[in-house]
């Protein structure tokens, strides 16, 4: 968030025009979806009479009361705290989320039956995947930075192909390239392997690039300083200018974790049992396919928000030089 602002004034969603404008909005939006034969047209009955019937005038008559209930919402989590705030909104989001996936009419005996072992083949193998691909990205972005910005023409030039050819290519090519190119020329290599070391290489390019800035945004004097009283590249590097360049490293490269941790779905096309494959296959006897992905999913929305609270708390564990 930004630094608390010390010039006071009203609160966006207090201000008449702003509610009026989210109001016409609201309107318009739910204006051309026909909800008459919802829920909500059945306790809208006393007022447009048969749903079915009441046309135009029920869909607009159903807007109305949705976006009067909408701005009156805004207007009264407005007066809470934000964080307060914070929790209502992430609750109320929710709870559409959870009305909307029951539209699907989903077979929660399915979803009880097939989650155990999503959980412990289908997750364990989408983090043992990741986990070790980003640690192997996370070297060869050093690795990279480093040669991106050394004088050394031989290493630029290497450095740079790889991070243009790699980061030019679509990630689920590299998979292919590699699990059914490599035979090709002499080495099988397994489908677990071969999805580590796609990943690795792709987000590795990429974070080549997060690394390089995060070094360059050290000060040149740091470098100059550490090498005028002796110390060597090695120990500069790992003493002194990466220690300070962590804290802009560490946001990008958790958000490059976490879209790994989505992409490792894509080595599913090579038979690897994480959880999109698995998700893929369970339900295909049955055909309770939306059981399952939205399983999956959820899976994936929960893994998504525990590494963000992690990457928070790393942030805010570097961050504590710069609070006042």
């Amino acid at each position: 968030m930004l630094y608390p602002d010390t010039v006071e004034s009203d609160i966006l969603v207090h201000k008449p025009k702003f509610v009026a404008i989210v109001f016409i909005v609201v309107l318009a939006l739910f204006m051309t979806f026909n909800l008459t034969g919802t829920v909500l047209g059945e306790l809208m009955r006393p007022v447009i009479d048969e749903p079915s019937q009441s046309g135009l005038y029920g869909r607009f008559a159903i807007a109305v009361v949705i976006s009067v209930l909408f701005c009156l919402n805004i207007v009264a989590i407005g007066f809470l705290p934000i964080k307060a705030q914070i929790g209502i909104v992430w609750f109320e989001l929710l709870l559409l989320f959870l009305a909307f996936f029951e539209t699907f009419n989903l077979s929660l005996a399915f979803i009880e039956q097939k989650l155990p072992f999503m959980i412990t083949q289908g997750l364990l193998t989408t983090l043992y995947v990741s986990a070790i691909s980003i640690i192997i990205a996370s070297f060869i972005a050093i690795i990279g930075a480093v040669a991106k910005l050394s004088n050394n023409g031989f290493a630029f030039a290497i450095a740079s192909f790889y991070t243009s050819f790699f980061r030019g290519l679509p990630l689920l090519m590299q998979i292919y390239l590699i699990y059914l190119g490599l035979p090709q020329l002499g080495y099988i290599i397994d489908a677990v392997p071969a999805g580590i070391i796609a990943l690795s290489l792709c987000y590795g390019a990429y974070m080549t690039e997060i690394f390089r800035s995060g070094i360059q945004s050290i000060d040149r004097g740091q470098w100059e300083a550490a090498r005028s009283i002796g110390f060597g590249f090695g120990i500069t590097m790992r003493k002194i200018i990466l220690p300070q360049a962590l804290p802009v490293i560490i946001p990008p490269t958790g958000n490059q974790f976490i879209s790994m941790l989505k992409d490792s779905s894509l080595v599913s096309v090579i038979g690897v049992w994480e959880l999109m494959f698995l998700a893929r296959t369970l339900g295909q006897k049955t055909f309770n396919h939306m059981e399952m992905l939205i399983s999956a999913a959820m899976i994936y929305w929960i893994l998504s928000i525990v590494l963000e609270l992690i990457q928070s708390r790393i942030e805010k564990h570097y961050a504590r030089s710069k609070v006042r």
